[in-house]
């Protein structure tokens, strides 16, 4: 009888054990070398997207003399950076969360910091960034502010980053669409084309959350795997049949075609990777062309994104593991903190834009990983992807959504353990859980959670009940939030 991933730990087998066992923690952890390696795969086909992603948002925007970089440089360095970081990860904090360049970061990077400087200049902040975070690693500074995050709040972040995977699933496959303001209305969002599901490629998502789904329920080991292999040969034979298109033709929009990847085979399957960007930054120039006072917002929301980003993600991915102590936290917390740290100044040492946790590591969890070696697995495809780029793009976002829809209803059972007859806790939580996938931002929903849980506690009079790292944070947040009127009134 086949079984479906489990969020609960097993017990370890007895008998000897090798090395690699040990180190890994496999059996210990109720894991299996079989059930790592899927997962490593089912990670991978998840955030491949962004060796696609992140050569489009970096290329596509100009640095303050008008210079574009490479986008095949930018496509080999995001797919380097992102297997070494990985296997770093899996090797040094022994935890299954895959890094690549962060999205949100890269945007930044690409259409608010680089056109007030040089490429290098704008890289060189990001280096800037990472090395402070990893001071603040080193110091216990980092890992103590989140130990005060009360573990019901922590508990809310994982909700509500379970949404927020479930809103880009649903997104990014056309699934759900923005409704352009020319329409009239004051809906935001509404299902498919005009309400209609009326695309080739919505349905090849439909299709692949259906088959998952019912692997899933049957309890079929690989389902999320099988799910997205599955519905990327049906997507294959769509594109071949109807010759539907990427969803930009021209520069025009086709509101029919695939969101990112064509998944058609591709004329060439292994190309030389193109490595020039790397070590291109500089840390001084900066300061004399935007000024100090500039450059200091931008470090700082960097650090402010990157900061709790990482810690809600390592919370979510190990309590859908099942994989957090008794007060949250997760095994080897400082030792993963640190390679996050690492990985943001890496990521600007290679021109590709802080590298960060990505929380689609959830969906190699729900797959069955527990331990580093899945990193093992998801770091070497993103190595070999520096050769392989065009067949990585077979993979559309339509059939790798379900598989974020899918780990977004198992982080949402999470919401049990929250008292919500507590408003004191509730309140915060409810704030957590529905601004993450509303405002696109999980850094969002930890700010006004914490905001909103200082702000309580202190209305109550129960202030001493706050941690003093708690109110410090809380304050930062406020700064974040206002973050536009403070950079208006000092530019």
């Amino acid at each position: 009888m086949t079984e479906a991933p489990t969020t609960q730990r097993a017990t370890a087998p007895d008998g000897p054990r090798s090395g690699f066992d040990r180190y890994f923690s496999i059996s210990d952890r109720g894991s299996t070398l079989g059930r790592e390696v899927r997962g490593g795969f089912a990670t991978f086909f998840t955030m491949a997207y962004i060796v696609v992603l992140n050569p489009l948002i970096l290329g596509n925007a100009a640095d303050a003399n008008g210079v574009h970089l490479a986008i095949a440089a930018i496509a080999a360095a995001t797919a380097l950076v992102a297997g070494v970081m990985t296997i770093l990860m899996g090797v040094v904090a022994r935890f299954p969360l895959a890094l690549a360049a962060g999205l949100g970061v890269n945007a930044m990077v690409a259409y608010e910091i680089a056109p007030q400087m040089t490429w290098a200049d704008a890289m060189g902040l990001v280096v800037i960034e990472g090395v402070l975070i990893a001071i603040l690693v080193l110091t216990g500074l980092r890992e103590s502010i989140f130990r005060s995050v009360p573990t019901q709040l922590k508990a809310a972040i994982g909700v509500g980053i379970g949404l927020f995977l479930t809103i880009i699933g649903l997104v990014d496959s056309g699934f759900v669409r923005r409704i352009p303001d020319a329409a009239g209305t004051t809906v935001p969002v509404g299902l498919g084309i005009n309400g209609r599901l009326v695309t080739w490629p919505a349905l090849v998502f439909v299709f692949a959350l259906l088959l998952t789904i019912i692997l899933f329920v049957r309890r079929v080991r690989g389902a999320i795997l099988i799910g997205i292999l599955s519905a990327t040969v049906l997507a294959i034979i769509v594109e071949a049949i109807a010759k539907i298109g990427p969803s930009f033709v021209d520069g025009k929009p086709n509101p029919s075609g695939w969101s990112l990847n064509v998944p058609k085979l591709p004329d060439t399957i292994v190309d030389l990777p193109d490595l020039s960007l790397l070590g291109k930054f500089n840390v001084f120039n900066s300061w004399s062309t935007a000024g100090w006072l500039v450059v200091l917002m931008f470090v700082f929301t960097l650090m402010i994104t990157d900061f709790f980003d990482t810690m809600g993600t390592m919370v979510a991915v190990g309590q859908e593991g099942g994989l957090l102590d008794e007060s949250g936290m997760p095994p080897r917390t400082r030792e993963i903190l640190l390679v996050d740290s690492v990985a943001a100044a890496a990521g600007g040492a290679a021109s590709v834009s802080s590298n960060t946790s990505y929380i689609e590591s959830a969906s190699g969890v729900a797959e069955g990983a527990r331990t580093g070696v899945a990193n093992l697995v998801t770091g070497g495809l993103f190595l070999v992807a520096m050769f392989i780029a065009p067949l990585v793009t077979i993979v559309p976002f339509e059939a790798a959504s379900a598989a974020l829809v899918i780990v977004g209803f198992l982080m949402m059972t999470a919401v049990r353990s929250i008292d919500w007859t507590d408003y004191e806790i509730a309140v915060p939580a409810f704030l957590t859980i529905v601004l993450m996938p509303f405002t696109y931002s999980i850094s969002n929903g930890i700010g006004a959670g914490i905001i909103a849980y200082a702000v309580v506690k202190l209305a109550r009079g129960k202030a001493r009940e706050v941690h003093p790292l708690l109110y410090a944070v809380a304050a930062l947040f406020v700064v974040y939030f206002l973050r536009g009127p403070i950079e208006t009134l000092i530019s």
